[in-house]
C-alpha cells in the first residue's frame, strides 16, 4: 500500500511528462521531488493505475539498466492474452518493458540505455 497519495500523485505528474523515445532515472525523480525515497517511487511505478499516460515502462536504473516492471500492468493496457497465457509463453514484464522501449525507438545495448542519447531532463 502506497502511503503518501501526495508523494505518489507528485511522481505520476513527472513521469507523465517524459515523452516517448526519452527515459528518467528513479533517482531524476527522486533528486525533482527533493527526495531519496527511491523505493517509494518504485512502488509507485508498480501501482500505476494511470498507464499508459503516465508510462512506467520509461523509468530505469540510474546505472542505464532498465530495471524492473510490472507485467499485470502491461497485462492490464495492451495484451489480449490473459495472465495464464502470458506466463505460460515465458514473456517477462522487463521483456514487455524492453519492448515497450524499442517501440518508441530506444536502443539498448547489453542491457542497457545511453542516458546521454536517450534521457529526459526535467
Amino acid at each position: 500500500m502506497i502511503k503518501d497519495m501526495n508523494f505518489t500523485k507528485r511522481v505520476y505528474n513527472l513521469v507523465s511528462k517524459v515523452p516517448k523515445g526519452k527515459v528518467v532515472t528513479y533517482g531524476q525523480i527522486a533528486k525533482k521531488l527533493n527526495s531519496k525515497a527511491y523505493r517509494a517511487i518504485g512502488t509507485a511505478m508498480n501501482k500505476n493505475p494511470y498507464a499508459p499516460k503516465v508510462a512506467c515502462h520509461r523509468v530505469i536504473n540510474s546505472d542505464g539498466k532498465i530495471g524492473g516492471f510490472a507485467e499485470r500492468l502491461c497485462e492490464n493496457r495492451s495484451a489480449k492474452r490473459n495472465i495464464n497465457s502470458r506466463a505460460r509463453s515465458g514473456v517477462s514484464g522487463t521483456k514487455e518493458k524492453i519492448k515497450m522501449l524499442k517501440q518508441e525507438g530506444i536502443i539498448i545495448v547489453n542491457g542497457k540505455i545511453d542516458l546521454k542519447k536517450f534521457g529526459y531532463k526535467f
